[in-house]
Formats: structure tokens, sequence, C-alpha cells
């Protein structure tokens, strides 16, 4: 069985999510801290489409790699390698943005934090909707001899 379709369809639905927060929440960042807030909902917004980008992207590549195989050390390993990428570009990104005067950090967590849970529904969606067989190419038995 293939995690590629629930994996797109979440690609999909995660593309759209984070354009609907980027525009939501630039909307009400602008409103309750101007500029500041603004560019806090922006980069909040566009740091969890590439988040969640990297992980879906990370399983259809070393599902491919692997030849479909999720027990390599190979799928594993490039698993691996995109959350510690993804946790590299976390600390870096909230240390560089720590202190910055033109940007809000409490708009800044709230689109965070409304983007991460928004992205729970996302996962639950794309597998409750995806259309994946539960058994592959069932074959009939074949009929004894008269």
């Amino acid at each position: 069985m293939s995690a590629a379709p629930i994996l797109t369809l979440a690609l999909r639905y995660g593309g759209i999510l984070a354009g609907a927060v980027a525009v939501l929440g630039s909307i009400v960042g602008f409103l309750v801290a101007g500029m500041p807030g603004l560019a806090a909902a922006l980069i909040a917004a566009g740091a969890v489409a590439l988040f969640l980008g990297l992980t879906a992207a990370s399983i259809l590549i070393a599902a491919r790699v692997t030849a479909g195989d999720p027990g390599s050390p190979l799928f594993f390993g490039i698993v691996l390698g995109a959350w510690l990428l993804k946790l590299v570009l976390f600390l870096v990104l909230t240390i560089w943005l720590r202190g910055q005067a033109w940007l809000d950090p409490y708009v800044f967590f709230v689109t965070v934090v409304v983007a991460v849970l928004g992205s729970l529904v996302v996962d639950v969606l794309a597998f409750q909707r995806a259309r994946v067989p539960y058994v592959s190419d069932a074959q009939e038995p074949e009929k004894p001899l008269d």
C-alpha cells in the first residue's frame, strides 16, 4: 500500500491552509499590530508551509528512493534527515526573529499555533478522503479441476 495519495492530498490541502493563514493572519495581524503584525503573520505562514512541505516531500522521496520499502534504513535516514533539517531551520528562524523590531512576536506565535492546529486538521482530512485500497491486486483463487 502506498501513502502517496494521502501525502499528495495533504500537500494540496496544506497549500490551501498556508494561503488562508497568510491572508487571514496578515489581515488580523495588521489590524492588531500594524506592519509588524503583518510581517509576523506572513513569515509564520511561510514557515508552516515550508515545514508541512518538507514532511510530506521527505516521505514521498524516501518511498521513491527505497522502492516503497518503509523498513529500509535509507527510508528512515531520509525522513530523519528532513526532520533534523526542520529542527535546525526552526531554531535558526526563532533565534534570528527573536527581538526583531519589525516583527510582532505575539502575532507570530498565534499564527504558528493556528497553522499547526490547522495542519493537524488537514492531515486528518487528507487521510479520511484519500482513496487507498485496503488490499493490493487481489486475485481469485483457481478453481479445482473436476
